[in-house]
């Protein structure tokens, strides 16, 4: 088997595309219909990888800060309340169809001081073993193809209300190996670096209930293409703008609902033309073939509706829409999550389908295991105090 019918077969089970009847230009699955269904390379990057929000419908730009902060608004971090603390996060991948593909993410963070936190990260994507087959259909062996990304990130409080962070990337993936053929290197492991900007705007509100309302977006895997070959072969990043707000009302002090809402767009051109990529970024909001309304056919709808009580049992449920020329995924997802108050945490999502055909992601399972320690005896001083 050639790399490149390895690569696509990994990018269209990340997508779940049911419908679509060949490949056209690199970047875009195109089907009988018309559809233009944006392709990248290290799609892993953008699978949620935390049961809380995967349980949201994927929302996270601007939910409370929490331990995996930084893979969803690096700016969120700043506000966290915790001296420190980390989470596990396990999800076993397309279980309905194979059962050796699974995803790890691993994250920690430590308070510098009231208005500044830095995190590292590791996210890791196991696709399980292939076996390989030659240009005349001999036995080349199986292969274990495994991709990761390292993550560092920096947060600070501008503001009582607003704050910004940055993260840097490493990105390594490796879906072959180094295959050859006729003496030439057709496939190579691929590496390349990224960052996300992230800002983070949260306010109480003035009324009869506790309320506050929290506005986020998050620009992230701004990099360099990634090639698997060559330098004339080179495929986008997932880079992705994420924006959203959630409000939050405190029906009693046992009781508090969150409503939420992102909206999510590739920033990657429709067509690869061999764009740049800043000319490919900024010409994604204007190069759909169908004009304004594809444009807005390739913005994802992401919300949630999270219930606490007493801030120690939580119930969540969400919803995910895409267009239906866009890769037409979308499901139903609920989940709970418990919180001790001295230090640990467990999350659990599960994917519930609501596409008539049957879709590889139904009843995925998520399992987070979050810690923190909060033990703080003086107030830390401001440092532009």
């Amino acid at each position: 088997m050639k790399f490149t019918y390895g690569y696509l077969i990994a990018t269209i089970c990340f997508l779940s595309i049911n419908a679509l009847a060949q490949t056209t230009t690199p970047g875009t699955i195109t089907g009988t219909d018309g559809y233009h269904v944006i392709t990248t390379a290290v799609p892993f990057l953008g699978i949620t990888p935390d049961a809380r929000h995967a349980a949201l419908g994927d929302a996270g730009v601007a939910t409370s800060p929490d331990a995996n902060s930084a893979y969803w608004n690096a700016g969120k971090l700043a506000f966290i309340d915790k001296k420190y603390g980390g989470s596990i996060s396990v999800t076993p991948w397309l279980s309905k169809i194979i059962n050796d593909m699974w995803i790890f993410q691993g994250t920690g963070f430590y308070k510098i001081n009231r208005e500044q936190a830095i995190a590292v990260g590791m996210k890791y994507f196991d696709l399980g073993e292939i076996f390989l087959r030659g240009d005349n259909n001999q036995d080349n062996g199986s292969f274990n193809p495994r991709e990761f990304a390292f993550d560092f990130t920096y947060s600070r409080m501008l503001t009582e209300n607003l704050s910004v962070g940055i993260t840097g990337r490493y990105i390594h993936s490796n879906l072959t190996g180094t295959f050859s053929s006729n003496n030439t290197n057709d496939a190579r492991p691929a590496s390349t670096a990224a960052a996300d900007i992230g800002v983070y705007y949260t306010k109480p509100l003035q009324g009869a209930r506790a309320s506050s309302i929290s506005l986020g977006a998050n620009a992230s895997n701004i990099g360099g293409k990634i090639s698997y070959s060559n330098n004339s072969n080179k495929d986008f990043l997932p880079t992705n703008l994420r924006i959203g707000g959630v409000y939050t009302t405190e029906l009693d002090p046992y009781n508090s609902f969150s409503f939420i809402l992102d909206f999510n767009k590739l920033m990657v051109p429709t067509i690869d033309k061999g764009q740049t990529v800043l000319s490919g970024m900024f010409g994604s909001f204007s190069d759909a073939p169908g004009g304004a309304r594809e444009e807005l056919h390739e913005v994802i709808t992401n919300m949630g509706v999270e219930y606490w009580y007493n801030k120690t049992f939580a119930a969540r449920a969400g919803y995910f829409l895409e267009a239906k020329d866009k890769g037409n995924r979308k499901y139903m997802t609920i989940g709970l999550g418990f919180r001790s108050q001295k230090a640990f945490g467990i999350d659990v999502a599960y994917l519930v389908p609501t596409n008539k055909r049957e879709t590889p992601l139904a009843e995925t399972l998520r399992f987070s295991i979050l810690f923190h320690i909060n033990q703080k005896t003086v107030e830390e001083e401001s440092v532009t105090d």
